[in-house]
């Protein structure tokens, strides 16, 4: 049987290959407790978005939740955010996924967690947001033919009753700032709602705390430690 005249060749090819994936030359052996959801773009629902969108599928996130949920290996749920909103239906699906999970979870908003993000954002045991990082909270918008009867108005009011209900519910933002945001004008252009950076969503009680990084992994070590003896 021929030799390999060149046994650095299986290793440089997998090199290679880490870098035009993954960018960088050699991948971590370290194996966490902590499972990383990164929700990113668009929160895509019911319709399939064109393809040059970036999105997150909830069809694709679901199945992750129960695993995190079913798999005693893991500890804890870090759920990273920068979408700029999506599908209502779909993004309070997965917020409510993510409330209902049993082991801890935290939330960390970077570059943004707009619109129905701001439900996902909340929906954690605790919720991080970076310092430069915003939020934009508006009223529940239709997109395509929009009938102009009473019933129509009506279903806007009751999905926006139910967006509201669940962010108040897992933060600390009363009903009616909640609302006096979200109706704000003046503040967007061509628009009405507002946009928190950072601190702004920590003061009005959204947010539970400004940090980067570090800061939320060592919550979800904190909360990880302190619920050990229920997920052992």
């Amino acid at each position: 049987m021929a030799e390999n005249p060149n046994p650095q060749e299986p290793v440089q090819e997998s090199k290679l290959e880490n870098i035009k994936e993954l960018g960088q030359i050699e991948i971590p052996n370290f194996k966490s407790d902590i499972h990383c959801l990164t929700i990113a773009g668009q929160v895509e629902g019911h319709l399939v978005l064109p393809p040059q969108n970036k999105t997150t599928r909830y069809e694709h996130v679901i199945p992750q939740l129960v695993a995190v949920e079913e798999n005693p290996q893991i500890k804890g749920l870090l759920v990273v955010l920068n979408t700029v909103g999506g599908d209502v239906e779909a993004g309070l699906a997965l917020a409510e996924m993510i409330s209902g999970l049993s082991k801890p979870t935290v939330s960390i908003v970077i570059g943004g967690g707009h619109s129905i993000g701001s439900s996902i954002a909340v929906s954690t045991d605790y919720s991080f947001i970076a310092t430069s990082a915003t939020m934009t909270i508006h009223p529940i918008r239709l997109t395509g033919l929009v009938i102009g009867v009473p019933q129509t108005y009506e279903y806007l009011d009751k999905m926006q009753d139910r967006v509201v209900k669940f962010i108040t519910e897992h933060s600390q933002i009363s009903d009616e700032k909640l609302r006096e945001l979200m109706f704000r004008t003046g503040d967007l252009a061509r628009d009405i709602g507002t946009v928190l950076v950072g601190e702004d969503a920590v003061a009005c009680g959204l947010i539970n705390q400004v940090g980067g990084l570090n800061e939320a992994l060592m919550k979800l070590h904190e909360l990880k430690d302190s619920a050990g003896g229920v997920l052992q």
